[in-house]
């Protein structure tokens, strides 16, 4: 099913072709229709003559309601022109046709109408002759020209014709996509509720789906769908849909909301952009200049940071991002337009590269324009290059889809990209990663001399990173570098030394160990034996002891001992006393109220009243 929009000056004749065409009036409100001026979005729908039913969406032409019209022609498949053969190409047509080009929509017709009006044969070539010539100017050169009478009748049979071959030229639509239904109008009806109207975009809509409304969030369950004045349990991509929501209220939802399933579109206040300024603009566009946004009926203020000079002069192309004061709805490879507030008028528009930047980048940067770049160029495998190296770590399947709208399974993904269970991430993220960890590594065992490690997590946090995704960074780079110890990474070639009188108290301390095992030394009296705490911490930092709460140190064998005992004893009893733990290894309350604690701390064990029970931990994590 397809959509087209008309365009074009005002008093040139749209709702009247409209009217002719389908037999419907699309000017609804009572305003429009006595002072016969269309000033909002109004809608209608005819059959061509292959059977297929194509809906219409007629726009104000006044300049006064500009903005109306631009609510009506986001994701449309094809433009009807309007033209009054009597007046010509006028100011309107010519804002009209420069938003048609920049929203780059697929396909463009020019109908000439009220020919009736004239008699003139020459007059009208003239009329064709300057209709060329503007269409010369934009990517429709070539857009048929049909002449009509909407009042007579003269053409429309064969305008009829020249809709259905433009249409059939179209690229079949598959509705396998998240829907997406910019709303351009709501309204309640007794008896129903909630009713919003939009063009229905990528994916299919069905009744009983829950929906969500972006930005607020708010969610709501599709009670009932109509497209051209008949229910229907499922909406197509390309279809005029009206959509009864159960659950929200009116004044929940506004113009330029977008009904889609929930989780899906992530409201941003800042995009990346190719940004194309009109030829026609009376002056260049300055860095931080304010403007107003249109993306689908959706609209805000804004400013502009262009990220190449100061200025862009009339006619020029260039990167920018658009910080927006307001929350929008908005995808990747979305279409805008921009206008001056004030005075006001469309200056130009282009391509949304990146709905979530997260940064303001810095300005006149090769990397920046590079990337920028990638992200024009559209192939699968760049946009998600690009999403990997902006995440600046791995991400998962389900994340990148989001981000890019792609289907991984849809793309052969490049050497470049490395996976690594249900991660992916990009090899020029992971140089970066190698340098910076081996450079962190290298300044820490300086300071460090006595440990053997840094622990992972203040590793990550100087990495700016989840520890998770700092063992998955580290998986992905292998163990040709580094190598980890518990919670703990050094450089390949790092080795911790002692000097001798150090040894000679890390000997001591062994044998003082080895003589009582089940009661050892302190932590106090162990850093006396060792003559520092600097050597203790790098013991304990190498898995030879485990430190318990403040005051209490176990040998490794000891430690794993103890773990399996308890767990075979919940395994066999359902529970676990201090005094089992102190008799059946000999030892005191000092060191089995520690150990026991250590245990409920990592959830394998938790305390009832003075009893031990089995935790949801997994004793893996100790013990094999």
């Amino acid at each position: 099913m397809r959509v087209i929009a008309t365009a074009g000056h005002v008093d040139h004749g749209k709702s009247t072709l409209v009217q002719a065409l389908t037999g419907i009036n699309p000017d609804r409100l009572q305003e429009e229709q006595e002072r016969q001026l269309t000033i909002d979005l109004g809608f209608a729908w005819l059959t061509l003559p292959d059977g297929e039913t194509v809906g219409i969406v007629d726009v104000p032409g006044h300049e006064d309601f500009i903005e109306n019209m631009l609510a009506g022609v986001g994701g449309i498949d094809a433009g009807m022109l309007i033209i009054a053969a009597d007046e010509g190409v006028m100011p309107q047509t010519r804002e009209h046709l420069a938003i048609l080009d920049l929203l780059q929509i697929p396909r463009l017709m020019v109908v000439l109408t009220k020919i009736d009006t004239i008699s003139d044969p020459e007059w009208r070539d003239l009329v064709i002759l300057d209709i060329e010539e503007v269409l010369g100017e934009t990517r429709f050169p070539d857009a048929p020209i049909v002449p009509v009478s909407a009042l007579r009748g003269d053409g429309l049979d064969d305008l009829l014709d020249v809709l259905d071959e433009t249409l059939d030229s179209l690229e079949p639509q598959v509705p396998d996509g998240i829907p997406r239904l910019p709303v351009d109008r709501v309204f309640t009806m007794s008896g129903f509720g909630t009713i919003v109207t939009g063009t229905l975009l990528d994916g299919a809509l069905k009744v009983g789906d829950t929906i969500e409304i972006a930005p607020s969030g708010i969610t709501g369950r599709v009670r009932n769908l109509q497209s051209h004045n008949e229910d229907v349990e499922i909406a197509v991509p390309g279809s005029r849909v009206a959509v009864n929501i159960s659950g929200v209220d009116k004044g929940d939802i506004q113009r330029g909301d977008v009904v889609t399933l929930p989780d899906v579109i992530h409201p941003t206040t800042l995009i990346d952009v190719e940004l194309e300024y009109l030829a026609t603009a009376l002056r260049p566009l300055k860095h931080n200049a304010e403007i107003k946004l249109f993306a689908g009926p959706s609209e805000s203020l804004g400013r502009v940071r262009l990220l190449l000079g100061e200025t862009v002069a009339p006619g020029e192309t260039t990167f920018a991002q658009i910080q927006l004061n307001d929350e929008l709805p908005l995808i990747n490879r979305q279409r805008f337009i921009i206008r001056y507030p004030s005075p006001p008028a469309t200056v130009g528009g282009g391509l949304i590269l990146d709905t979530a930047p997260g940064r303001k980048w810095k300005r006149s940067r090769e990397d920046v324009v590079a990337r920028f770049e990638r992200l024009v160029s559209g192939t699968p495998i760049d946009l998600i290059s690009e999403a990997l190296i902006q995440a600046r770590r791995p991400m998962t399947r389900d994340e990148i889809e989001r981000k890019t709208g792609l289907s991984l399974a849809d793309v052969e993904l490049s050497y470049s990209i490395v996976r690594q269970d249900k991660w992916f991430a990009h090899e020029e993220t992971l140089h970066t990663y190698h340098d910076s960890i081996t450079q962190l590594l290298k300044n820490f065992h300086g300071d460090n001399l006595l440990l053997a490690g840094m622990p992972l997590q203040r590793l990550a946090n100087r990495l700016r990173l989840e520890e998770a995704h700092l063992e998955t960074v580290l998986a992905m780079l292998g163990d040709a570098f580094t190598m980890q110890q518990g919670k703990f990474l050094s450089l390949l070639d790092f080795q911790v030394t002692y000097t001798r009188a150090q040894q000679a108290g890390i000997e001591k301390l062994q044998h003082a160990f080895a003589a009582n095992p089940y009661t050892p030394p302190s932590v106090k009296e162990a850093v006396a034996m060792l003559g520092s705490s600097d050597v203790l911490d790098a013991l304990v930092s190498q898995g030879e002891l485990v430190r318990l709460g403040a005051d209490v140190l176990l040998a490794p064998d000891v430690y794993r001992e103890w773990a399996l005992w308890t767990r075979d004893k919940l395994a066999a009893d359902g529970e676990v006393r201090l005094a089992d733990l102190r008799d059946a290894f000999n030892t005191t309350r000092k060191y089995a109220l520690p150990f026991l604690d250590h245990l409920a701390s990592l959830h394998l064990t938790r305390l009832v009243g003075d009893v031990h029970k089995p935790g949801r931990g997994d004793w893996a994590m100790l013990a094999s």
